[in-house]
């Protein structure tokens, strides 16, 4: 029962810092650091991935109708603009794809606790510039469809950083990549989340061909169970950012990464 609680902590934990520009996989590689999950590292390095499904099922249940282009009303038809989003969002993904396949297990390098702080805080102070540098500025993107194929590259390249570095935040990296270029903050959030669909389930498909498929009756029950609630503890998230969103900018998201991560070099120090 003690590492089933484990495990709903890193659910509830994944959920909330998927969505916020704050890094799930650094968070959830310090929320082990401290809580330690009592399974073998392939697993906790295949389970920290996979439990993002259940976050992905939250994106496709919150935005079917703005994800799904096909329609069986009257006769079978296709949405042509959600369509032409979904290619641009596999160009957007591209980057991330073609280097999580090619370089996975020099990645995996970089996963540790010590890289954390370090992205959190550097990102956090990132965050703030570009905030303050646009302060006032119009975006010039307002509507997924006003997304071109070279502004959707170009989000997606920013994507890599998060690829590499734990602690950077994928939804951070894209968010930040979009405003620079003019994308509203609105947009931004919801192409980062259609963008989060592919490219998660490709990274969680290639962990579990890694892994093998080889589970135990308990670690199934914790995947399950992770899934679930990252699940709905997102849906939550989601809902909580588009509408903080709408009359605020992500400067207080900058400030709690500069936080935790001074926070995070402060614990690791005593620890040695």
């Amino acid at each position: 029962m003690i590492e089933l609680l484990k495990v709903i902590i890193i659910g509830i934990v994944e959920g909330i810092t998927e969505w916020l520009p704050i890094s799930s996989t650094g968070h959830m590689i310090l929320v082990d650091e401290f809580i330690q999950l009592q399974a073998s590292d392939a697993f906790k390095k295949m389970f920290f991935v996979v439990i993002q499904l259940g976050a992905i099922m939250a994106v496709v249940v919150l935005y079917w109708d703005k994800l799904f282009p096909f329609s069986f009303k009257k006769g079978f038809k296709i949405d042509s603009d959600i369509m032409s989003m979904w290619f641009k969002i596999v160009v957007a993904s591209l980057p991330a794809a073609i280097v999580g396949i090619l370089f996975d297990d020099i990645i995996d390098k970089f996963m540790g606790v010590q890289v954390v702080p370090i992205m959190l805080i550097l990102f956090g102070i990132f965050f703030i510039v570009v905030e303050n540098r646009h302060a006032g500025q119009t975006p010039r993107i307002n509507t997924l469809s006003e997304i071109t194929y070279q502004t959707a590259l170009i989000i997606g390249l920013f994507q890599l950083i998060a690829a590499v570095f734990p602690g950077t935040s994928r939804s951070g990296a894209t968010i930040v990549g979009a405003l620079m270029i003019g994308v509203s903050r609105f947009v931004a959030a919801e192409f980062t989340f259609f963008m989060a669909v592919p490219v998660m389930f490709g990274a969680s498909l290639l962990k579990l061909i890694s892994f093998g498929f080889n589970f135990t009756s308990q670690e199934a029950l914790y995947l399950i169970v992770g899934m679930i609630v990252a699940f709905v503890v997102s849906i939550i998230t989601i809902k909580f950012l588009m509408g903080y969103i709408k009359n605020n900018d992500f400067k207080a998201f900058g400030w709690y990464r500069i936080v935790l991560g001074l926070l995070v070099i402060i614990v690791l120090y005593l620890k040695k």
